[in-house]
């Protein structure tokens, strides 16, 4: 009997336990279902009274934002779906997630600019003064710019007119772009494409996402509070594609003229004009632009810089930036322009100026070190007197940078067999290319060494079957190739070399080493060759003749169809050389081998002479 009282009281115990947790679940419920009913009966309250009152001046905010969307003078469209979503944002209760989305809907609305824009300065004058006082050089781009403005004189909007400036890293693309934007007195905004990959970036995400905003344009125009500023889109080329969608297709809308009057971000779902802004794109390559982003922008090219280009660079701009920033600029510090010299051919190797600007920086540090050190030990860091003047010249550069890390490779003395001098283009300027031929006795076959590219090998390759199909009437052996092995070699193999430049130098390397005689090595040439021996045009040229002249080359042989590129080349680049036109692969022999010249014509076919 004990027993069963004992269970009993368990068994009460357990139920009355389950009790206790069912009542304090109803009583948490039903404060819960209280609660909720006091907001909802607080809210229906609100909402009647506004209605009875027939405006909004119930609610402060709702009024102000009634009063922004007023003044912000949207376009039509805009202004209609903006009191549209208004109307919604007054009837949906304030504590709703519907009415956050629809309150930053709103602030986007009246924030973007829809009718401000800043006064353009279009005096040509002030335009080229502020540009020549930011940049040396860049005459074509500079040209291009004033004719822009000499357009806006005369017309109220000239549309169409997106720029693209593609050039090596450093010659100064981005620093034009917001010359141009203060020369005009125009904000600018710059927006990095590089690395984008997904389309919503650039048109935004649609409001139905959590977290959505709209893409980098319109941040950029709420940025710049202004209907016509100077939109940057650096980095054009470097746009990726993925299973987000393709942004080089999604900026096609903004940078067509024809269709950017109407651009429609997905999360304002609304047009927008971006006719008033003036677009400035920029590359490094033109080949990584998608062709329809092409047909829409004006490329400009920006040419490496050369080496009196760097220096003036380095003198009026750099040097002084440098010294102020180094806190020396009023001390009486020189550096010689034979040790602006120095730095440039032995401590750079570049297209544009950023690592001349960063060994110029180093030496200031330790200009900066040397004066330091000099007035403490005459008397302490409160001695005016430091020893001064402070000259910076060859021998404290290498002093201060240590040993040169980049030698010119000059030419080679005397006439040698199988060895031809060639012109190379690489993305920091021209270089010498030495083109070495060997002929050795084992199996029959063409061996290249140096790191060479496809298409170098493909000259290389038509090199030798030129001169194959045409060695009896050049003078050399019809079977010169039997029974040899054929090696060119192109030093530094450490350098990826590629491109068809190098075509007509592989053919006088083989011609020299297959005849015996001498290669003069004063002699330099480019152009890229066919299997009927003519010579065709080649780019870069006036890097490569850049480097001729640094090397002390006296004569180069350019493609004849170059000739008329000539003019664009400055008198100082052209100074001490002897440019000679060549149209086929047998008039070049002549310069390059002296006036033994062999029988003309190719086999199998007539040449002309003009």
């Amino acid at each position: 009997m004990r027993e069963q009282l004992h269970e009993l009281i368990r068994i009460l115990n357990s139920e009355n336990d389950v009790l206790k947790i069912e009542k304090e679940i109803d009583t948490k419920v039903h404060d819960n279902i209280a609660r909720s009913q006091r907001k909802f009966f607080i809210q229906e309250q609100i909402r009647i009274l506004q209605d009875e009152l027939g405006d909004e001046e119930a609610s402060p905010e709702l009024t102000k934002l009634r009063d922004d969307i007023r003044k912000a003078r949207l376009s039509r469209p805009a202004e209609a779906k903006a009191l549209e979503e208004f109307a919604k944002l007054k009837k949906t209760p304030p504590l709703s997630p519907e009415s956050t989305v629809i309150r930053s809907y709103l602030d986007w609305m009246v924030s973007v600019p829809w009718y401000k824009r800043t006064k353009d300065n279009l005096s040509i004058g002030h335009v080229k003064k502020i540009l020549d006082e930011d940049h040396f050089g860049l005459e074509k781009p500079k040209e291009r710019i004033l004719e822009h403005i000499a357009v806006l004189n005369l017309v109220a909007e000239m549309k169409g007119q997106i720029l693209c400036f593609v050039g090596p890293p450093g010659v100064g693309k981005t620093s034009l772009a917001k010359s141009i934007a203060r020369a005009l007195g125009r904000k600018l905004v710059r927006i990095s494409l590089g690395g984008v990959r997904d389309e919503a970036e650039i048109r935004g995400h649609r409001r139905t996402y959590i977290g959505s905003m709209p893409g980098k344009i319109i941040q950029s125009m709420k940025r710049a509070g202004v209907i016509n500023p100077v939109m940057l889109l650096d980095e054009v080329d470097k746009m990726s594609m993925d299973f987000r969608g393709d942004p080089s297709s999604a900026m096609l809308e903004v940078l067509d003229p024809e269709q950017n009057v109407a651009f429609n971000d997905h999360y304002l779902d609304i047009d927008y004009d971006l006719s008033h802004v003036m677009f400035i794109t920029t590359a490094n390559v033109r080949y990584a632009i998608p062709l329809p982003l092409q047909d829409r922008m004006e490329i400009i090219e920006l040419a490496g810089y050369l080496q009196h280009d760097k220096r003036e660079i380095a003198r009026r701009h750099i040097i002084p930036r440098q010294l102020t920033e180094h806190g020396i600029a009023e001390m009486a510090i020189g550096i010689t322009d034979s040790a602006i010299d120095t730095i440039i051919t032995g401590y750079t190797r570049e297209a544009g100026v950023r690592n001349l600007e960063r060994e110029i920086a180093s030496v200031c540090r330790k200009v900066a070190k040397d004066i330091v050190l000099g007035k403490q030990k005459k008397g302490g860091k409160k001695n005016k007197k430091p020893p001064l003047p402070f000259t910076v010249d060859p021998q404290k550069v290498e002093h201060y940078l240590g040993v040169p890390r980049y030698r010119s490779r000059p030419r080679a003395k005397g006439h040698r067999v199988g060895s031809v001098t060639g012109l190379a283009w690489t993305s920091v300027g021209g270089e010498l290319l030495n083109v070495d031929v060997a002929l050795m006795s084992g199996p029959e076959k063409l061996t290249l060494t140096g790191q060479l590219g496809d298409v170098m090998k493909e000259s290389a390759q038509a090199a030798l079957s030129f001169l194959r199909s045409n060695a009896k009437s050049l003078g050399i052996p019809p079977t010169f190739s039997k029974g040899k092995e054929i090696h060119i070699h192109l030093p530094e193999g450490a350098i990826p070399k590629d491109g068809p430049s190098a075509g007509i130098t592989m053919a006088m390397a083989i011609y020299s080493a297959v005849s015996g005689k001498p290669a003069r090595s004063d002699v330099a040439m480019t152009g890229e060759i066919t299997l009927r021996g003519d010579v065709l045009a080649i780019g870069g040229l006036n890097e490569k003749l850049i480097a001729a002249q640094r090397s002390g080359i006296g004569k180069v042989l350019i493609p004849r169809e170059n000739e008329k590129d000539l003019t664009d080349i400055p008198a100082k680049v052209k100074e001490g050389l002897t440019l000679i036109p060549v149209s086929t692969i047998e008039e070049g022999l002549l310069h390059v081998f002296g006036p033994a010249r062999p029988a003309s014509g190719a086999q199998g076919r007539p040449r002309s002479r003009e």
